[in-house]
């Protein structure tokens, strides 16, 4: 029985109490239940320490269970395995956390970038990578281009007249159930930089909600005239009512000659278009 994330954290906070005072008492529920229970299975005897209602803590127990840990291999009290990767946890012990535990892909994005050749494989119009966003220096990109849908983001290449004036755009897939955590930190640090955040996804009320809550400045789309003659209802289905409510407060709100307003009223019909019926030049559209 491994000792649970739980009764390490309560046991860390017993640690730190006990610099400061002889023993501590906690109530004989929850994490100190699992406390109980590791110790009876390890013959750690807890004697007078134990009560109906209540586990005495004290230095000489802590020691004890320190010792077991040591000889376990298992990290000892005082080092937090929770919210660590499994790599960073196995350096501390043979134990692993995994309910609580830092997710391989918690850093990880997906980047569409200029082809890069090797040896044994076809060369495709764009390689895509799969990097820890804590190695790209952000820096060195003019833009970063947020892509909605995965088969839109595989086959986009940023050389349209639109984009022409940002060096080295940084292309990001804007993440699923295996990608959306990375990409949120990617925005996060994205936004202290300053620079444009385009979002390239469905033009629909959830598609553009999805563009201002990951802090985009700009919507890629097709220029309103092309946009009015092919958007349909089709595209726009019932279910997108609850995001338009938002949409409509924000369309009162902006200046009769903002960018947005006419994208905004074409969405108040029910109309939209998704991502890979964009078929006319992209343009940047403001959304602040």
């Amino acid at each position: 029985m491994n000792l649970t994330g739980r009764a390490r954290t309560g046991l860390n906070e017993v640690q730190r109490l006990l610099r400061q005072q002889s023993s501590v008492e906690r109530p004989r529920r929850q994490w100190v239940g699992d406390v109980v229970a590791w110790c009876r299975e390890h013959d750690i005897d807890l004697g007078p320490r134990l009560g109906s209602r209540a586990l005495r803590f004290d230095a000489a127990l802590l020691s004890q269970i320190d010792t077991v840990l040591e000889s376990a291999h298992l990290a000892p009290l005082g080092r937090a395995l929770s919210g660590l990767p499994s790599a960073a946890q196995a350096k501390e012990g043979m134990e692993e956390d995994k309910t609580t535990r830092e997710g391989p892909r918690a850093w990880r994005v997906l980047l569409n970038s200029p082809p890069r050749p090797t040896p044994g494989l076809g060369r495709e119009p764009r390689s895509i990578l799969d990097v820890d966003l804590r190695h790209l220096t952000l820096a060195a990109f003019g833009a970063l281009i947020q892509v909605e849908n995965l088969d839109s983001f595989y086959t986009f290449d940023p050389d349209i007249a639109t984009l022409k004036g940002y060096a080295q755009p940084l292309i990001a897939y804007r993440g699923d159930s295996h990608y959306g955590g990375g990409f949120a930190h990617l925005a996060e640090l994205w936004r202290k930089t300053r620079r444009p955040h385009l979002y390239l996804g469905d033009f629909d009320a959830k598609g553009v909600t999805l563009a201002f809550d990951s802090g985009a400045t700009h919507l890629l789309l097709p220029e309103i005239d092309w946009l009015t003659q092919y958007a349909t209802t089709l595209h726009q289905p019932a279910e997108q009512l609850p995001f338009q409510r938002r949409l409509r407060q924000l369309h009162v709100s902006l200046s009769p000659e903002h960018p947005l307003r006419p994208y905004l009223a074409l969405l108040e019909k029910q109309r939209g278009l998704r991502q890979q019926w964009f078929e006319a030049e992209l343009v940047c559209v403001r959304l602040g």
